[in-house]
């Protein structure tokens, strides 16, 4: 999701038994369902279209499941979605929260017909959540805002009408931001994680902001704070005291998207400065228990986190992947001190369950001529220290922006979504785009990031040495850099001439079978303009790494983003989120150009976020 105009305009109404562990991209993925030679990429591509709708191959099919404001299935607490948002915040903390994100499919058994869904929901839309939009703020508008956002675990099942939401599932669980956590790791507990409601700084109330995901080995799921700076705010008087770290994470009073502060004191930067310390982790859920705290892990470092994605380094310990969605900031991984324990039932899961809180974290550097390092992120090392205002490693996790500074990694295109080839190992990234890259005062191109004023972004990859995870160095290169090649001085290039164009690429999720589902996130102010007039709408491609083919799959409504794909262990079903259907096209215009699913004209019906399960109509293999 862009940090740009739309964010205000939308939000401030001014304008498993057996468990599919490793889906987002595990290098200890089980060998695939074979696929025979000449399958690949078999299905009929679609074209580029500004249709207000779901495109997808003739050959596949599509259902529609849980939109926004549907029953999560908590028992005893099922309120259907009222048509004119007059849903209450108690009603809408036991609901389908707005913009699904990042997902993954828990499998619960061994058919991989039954399984628990989980995903994020990433923002809200002020105008579409309240009755008369936010014409006046009020306590109960905070809460039943901070209740549209968080993650929702919902239980589905497959059966002769295809997929459907089971109602109630008993572990059918909504987390969102007013839901109490654990702060753990090496920040838990240190001064600047202190408030006057937490003076122990150990516990917070929420996760919000939810965008990209990764999924643990042992069956947890790490949900990721992203833009949580836009949700505190404050008198404007109070922004000449802001110091440098908080206008680095944006958390400056007088530039807040919504007005949580005037009613929930915690969002109020001029009384409670440590409060959004407490935001920007990855939270890491089990989906089996609904009882269970989430937990904030603080040793992967603070950022606006993007992706969590995990594998296993050669020696059994566990590396997570992490992206900075903003411009100019970094790529990270974080190396786990202890070995994986295996196995994926609770026993494991609580065996695991500290893994997260010790470890070393890393900033990214990408060097000329393909090679890079991986930098340290210790106090105490390369500049990490009290004369470069780290007093500990508390302070170096907090502000990991800051530190990826001193250390000099390199100043990336808005890094997002990452994913790792389930056979080879390979490391993608996709760098969504920069307009910024080269201005007057800001970093000009440098070979990661090769082009100025980059409006179309790419994908990067990258391979660690020896194959190994943990290692800290690695070679690189540029899987695409997207955008139009018929355009003068675009800069495109793809890696074959017949691969179907795309731009602002964001979610990757490569299935079993090592196919690169890619989607788009071009704002809904550019959609249909120059120069993004031959893209469409966004859209979901499928690439094959080995051929470098890529195909365009499907195509979404007016105004949306596709995110949040996943495809099942039989990879016979693919399910992926339709996010801000109707997101307007000109800037500063409130009105919504779609009413997607359920209108067919903009106006005759609320847009709703939902999710979509794709399949083959012969059951076969998605992809193929």
């Amino acid at each position: 999701m862009p940090l740009d105009r739309r964010h205000f305009l939308l939000q401030s109404g001014s304008a498993a038994a057996v468990v599919a562990l490793f889906g987002q991209g595990c290098a200890s993925t089980p060998a695939p369902p074979s696929t025979r030679p000449g399958e690949t990429l078999g299905f009929t591509g679609v074209p580029a279209s500004l249709r207000d709708g779901i495109v997808v191959p003739p050959e596949y099919e599509w259902q529609l499941l849980y939109p926004w404001g549907s029953p999560t299935g908590v028992a005893g607490r099922m309120p259907l979605f009222a048509p004119d948002a007059g849903n209450s915040a108690d009603d809408q903390a036991v609901q389908a929260g707005m913009h699904h994100d990042g997902m993954h499919f828990f499998a619960l058994d061994a058919s991989g017909e039954r399984g628990l869904l989980v995903m994020n929901h990433e923002y809200t839309d002020e105008q579409l959540l309240h009755t008369d939009g936010v014409k006046e703020w009020t306590a109960a508008k905070v809460r039943k805002s901070l209740h549209a956002m968080g993650v929702s675990v919902i239980e589905v099942r497959r059966n002769g009408q295809g997929w459907q939401q089971v109602l109630p599932s008993p572990f059918a669980r909504r987390v969102h931001g007013n839901t109490p956590m654990r702060i753990a790791g090496p920040a838990a507990g240190t001064p600047l994680m202190r408030t006057a409601a937490n003076p122990a700084g150990d516990a917070v109330f929420g996760t919000f902001a939810n965008c990209a995901m990764g999924v643990t080995p042992w069956g947890t799921y790490l949900t990721c704070e992203e833009n949580f700076h836009g949700y505190f705010g404050g008198p404007k008087e109070a922004a000449r005291n802001a110091t440098p770290a908080q206008r680095r994470y944006g958390t400056v009073a007088g530039s807040q998207w919504v007005e949580y502060w005037r009613f929930d004191e915690r969002f109020d930067l001029s009384r409670h400065p440590n409060e959004p310390h407490r935001f920007g982790w990855v939270v890491e859920i089990d989906p089996f228990d609904p009882t269970a705290t989430p937990v904030k892990r603080t040793a992967l470092g603070r950022k606006r986190q993007e992706s969590a994605t995990c594998t296993i380094a050669t020696d059994g310990r566990l590396v997570v992947y992490m992206g900075d969605d903003s411009r100019f900031e970094y790529i990270y991984k974080f190396v786990s001190r202890d070995k994986v324990h295996p196995g994926t039932d609770a026993a494991a899961r609580a065996a695991n369950r500290h893994l997260l809180d010790e470890g070393t974290l890393y900033a990214a550097r990408y060097d000329a001529g393909g090679r890079g390092k991986w930098l340290e992120l210790t106090h105490g090392r390369d500049g990490l220290d009290a004369a470069h205002g780290f007093a500990d490693q508390a302070e170096v996790l907090i502000h990991a922006r800051l530190a990826g500074d001193v250390v000099g990694a390199t100043k990336m295109d808005r890094p997002e979504w990452i994913a790792i080839h389930p056979q080879s190992g390979e490391v993608y990234v996709t760098l969504t785009n920069n307009s910024q890259r080269g201005d007057a005062g800001k970093p000009g191109p440098d070979a990661a990031n090769p082009r100025a004023a980059n409006l179309f972004g790419g994908i990067l990859r990258w391979r660690e040495d020896a194959g190994d995870a943990a290692s800290t160095g690695f070679s690189w290169d540029h899987f695409a850099l997207a955008g139009d090649p018929a355009q003068p001085g675009s800069g495109a290039r793809y890696p074959t001439a017949g691969a179907d164009m795309f731009g602002a690429p964001d979610g990757l999720h490569f299935d079993r079978g090592g196919l690169l589902w890619i989607q788009t996130d071009l704002s809904g102010q550019v959609i249909g303009k120059p120069p993004y007039t031959s893209l469409g709408n966004n859209q979901m491609l499928c690439a094959d790494p080995a051929s470098g083919r890529i195909k365009r799959f499907l195509t979404g409504p007016n105004g949306c983003e596709i995110t949040g794909c996943v495809v099942t262990p039989d990879r016979r079903t693919l399910f992926v989120n339709i996010q801000h259907p109707g997101e307007a096209r000109d800037d500063g215009d409130t009105k919504h150009n779609s009413a997607w699913p359920d209108g067919a004209e903009p106006g005759s019906a609320r847009p709703r976020s939902a999710t979509l399960a794709i399949r083959r109509r012969d059951g076969g293999i998605v992809g193929t």
